[in-house]
């Protein structure tokens, strides 16, 4: 699953525990699950079905999946569709905060500088967007570092430069305190860690009509996976839950991943409709 409920063409709000979170729309819903599978792509009526779980009519569903194409979201294909291109990033860090940091580090960062005077506002957000895929932390505006146990981060189209070497004159888990507020992220892994294990249960024993509730937790939780930074075990604190949240999360993903795949067959007793209704 990704990260990304959003704001238009809405299910109705849900509270999944004590969180109250965002539903899921015609699109955020599409590409939460084409960004979770290993091939993004699905045929047309496993989509209608899907929508029907989430009780987004067909219409409404096609719509988004026309517009999803033509705002570079989605390709059409023969009888479906697959993410597009764009979203390869996206995907790609996604897929990366559910396997485990390196255990090697040998002490080097990643340093980015934005070399440009001036830049539009699309730009920088497009720039933020590549150095969040990265997990870059900000020092300070146009400045980005990170200890280097992953690749290079993505500088195309951008006016900025990265370098790649070790820190001299500071000490790395003083300027990794400064980047990331390791505390927060300590605690918000342990509540999601709580979370997935309270909604591993109940979609256990609701099957298929518990998958929309399933699916915000698991989107709450890619997003935190996308976003942490991935530190090297050597510049986290002994207690570190993010380890034991991967680890909850892949279980609970295989659960939701038979319940959904089960969901989407044209026999299952859950699909209230035919893939062309309404």
């Amino acid at each position: 699953m990704s990260d990304g409920p959003a704001t238009d063409q809405q299910v109705g709000d849900q509270q999944v525990g004590d969180q109250h979170v965002r539903p899921f729309n015609a699109r955020s819903l599409v590409l939460s699950v084409l960004l979770g599978l290993p091939e993004p792509e699905l045929d047309t009526p496993a989509l209608m079905r899907l929508a029907g779980l989430f009780d987004i009519a067909d219409g409404t569903m096609r719509t988004a999946l026309s517009r999803m194409v033509t705002g570079d979201d989605l390709v059409a294909l023969g009888g479906g569709y697959r993410l597009a291109p764009r979203h390869a990033e996206r995907k790609a860090a996604q897929d990366l905060g559910r396997t485990m940091p390196p255990g090697a580090w040998d002490g080097a960062w990643w340093i980015v500088a934005v070399t440009a005077p001036a830049r539009a506002l699309a730009e920088r957000r497009v720039f933020r967007s590549h150095m969040t895929n990265a997990r870059m932390g900000e020092l300070r505006p146009d400045t980005w570092l990170r200890p280097a146990n992953t690749a290079a981060p993505n500088l195309a189209g951008s006016d900025a430069v990265a370098v790649r070497g070790p820190l001299s004159g500071g000490d790395s888990g003083a300027l990794v305190a400064r980047l990331w507020d390791l505390d927060a992220i300590a605690r918000r892994g342990s509540d999601l860690t709580d979370r997935l294990g309270e909604a591993s249960r109940r979609l256990e024993r609701a099957g298929a009509p518990g998958i929309p509730a399933a699916m915000l937790v698991a989107a709450d939780c890619v997003r935190y996976l996308r976003e942490e930074p991935y530190l090297p075990p050597a510049l986290t604190p002994d207690a570190w839950p993010i380890d034991d949240l991967r680890q909850a999360y892949r279980e609970f993903d295989r659960l939701l991943g038979r319940t959904l795949a089960a969901a989407l067959t044209p026999t299952h007793p859950s699909v209230g409709r035919p893939p062309s209704g309404r």
